[in-house]
């Protein structure tokens, strides 16, 4: 089968197109005709050999896709070939691809394949920060970092569907455009003036939960914004930086800092991973959240993804259309 394959470890991704033995569903797993996948910061890091996983090269990377189930293992319940699905994985970057059962959601009939293909991880992360990690309320206070970008939009979508008040704070006018569409309530430009002042005048120093998959100069900033008994939720360091904050500031505003590290949770908690899928497709089934596209790729241009991703041009999210069938 056709696939992306990384031949080395590079600053510059040694990338190339090429064919790849076609997997089988083991016991508990999906096989999948991928027609779209998604893009994410951590494939770049994945193939220049800076992720904390690091498989043997050549492998084929991608964490996310869409498409039609098309063989079942022994012992998956609740789907059929046929089925549309969203799964997330390893190897998605192919013609074919397997998934675990609670790796699998089912695609509701009014999202596309390029959406399917931008929904399970940037939202399932981000259902899980909320649920399980912040056990957010309806009626809080939630700041999105960077909530220009995948993780940040769908962390502004979901919140707000879950019933919280939502500050998007993001570098530029058009990113934070895209965050007033799908539900930011105000909107902070970085670029502007000084962050931790207009925070305070838009939060009043009662922000009950942060999002921050970005890291950077920003982090110290949103933390000092948390109420007592606030959540300060680490998720990833797109810009690069990791922060350190001061563990006196811990003490003395007495709000939580938690890391979100979702991934590893669905394969110790697989039944109640599956669950939060089924939600979220029930979520976007009835509209209450999207997954806006901000640019489809046919494979073949990947090198212009990975680029955009290390020049961090990557606004929304990305998926490639795998064989002509994203729409």
């Amino acid at each position: 089968m056709r696939a992306l394959i990384c031949n080395r470890y590079a600053e510059q991704p040694d990338l190339s197109l090429g064919e790849m033995p076609e997997p089988s569903p083991a016991e508990g797993e999906v096989l999948v005709e991928v027609r779209a996948a998604g893009l994410n910061f951590f494939d770049l890091l994945m193939v220049q050999g800076r992720y904390q996983r690091r498989p043997e090269p050549p492998f084929t990377p991608g964490g996310e896709a869409a498409g039609v189930v098309v063989a079942l293992g022994d012992g998956v319940d609740g789907l059929a070939v046929g089925d549309r699905v969203a799964v997330h994985g390893r190897s998605m970057f192919a013609e074919r691809a397997v998934a675990l059962r609670h790796h699998v959601a089912r695609l509701p009939g009014n999202m596309s394949f390029a959406q399917g293909a931008g929904f399970c991880i940037t939202y399932g992360t981000c259902y899980h920060a909320y649920k399980q990690v912040a056990k957010l309320r309806a009626g809080e206070t939630v700041l999105v970092l960077g909530a220009g970008g995948g993780v940040g939009m769908a962390a502004v979508s979901l919140a707000r569907a879950m019933g919280a008040y939502v500050i998007a704070a993001a570098g530029s006018a058009d990113k934070l455009e895209l965050a007033r569409a799908i539900g930011a309530n105000e909107c902070i430009d970085y670029s502007g003036e000084d962050f931790r002042a207009r925070l305070k005048r838009k939060a009043g120093g009662r922000v009950d939960v942060v999002v921050d998959p970005v890291g950077g100069s920003y982090s110290e900033s949103a933390y000092r914004a948390c109420a007592p008994g606030g959540r300060f939720l680490v998720i990833g360091f797109a810009a690069g930086e990791i922060p350190r904050l001061p563990l006196n500031l811990v003490l003395l505003k007495t709000a939580a800092v938690l890391g979100v590290l979702w991934r590893p949770w669905t394969d110790r908690q697989p039944d109640a991973a599956r669950e939060n899928l089924e939600a979220l497709s029930g979520l976007a089934a009835s509209g209450a959240i999207t997954c806006p596209i901000e640019r489809k790729l046919p494979l073949v241009d990947y090198m212009l993804a990975f680029e955009a991703f290390a020049n961090r041009q990557v606004t929304g999210k990305w998926v490639l259309d795998m064989n002509g069938g994203a729409s």
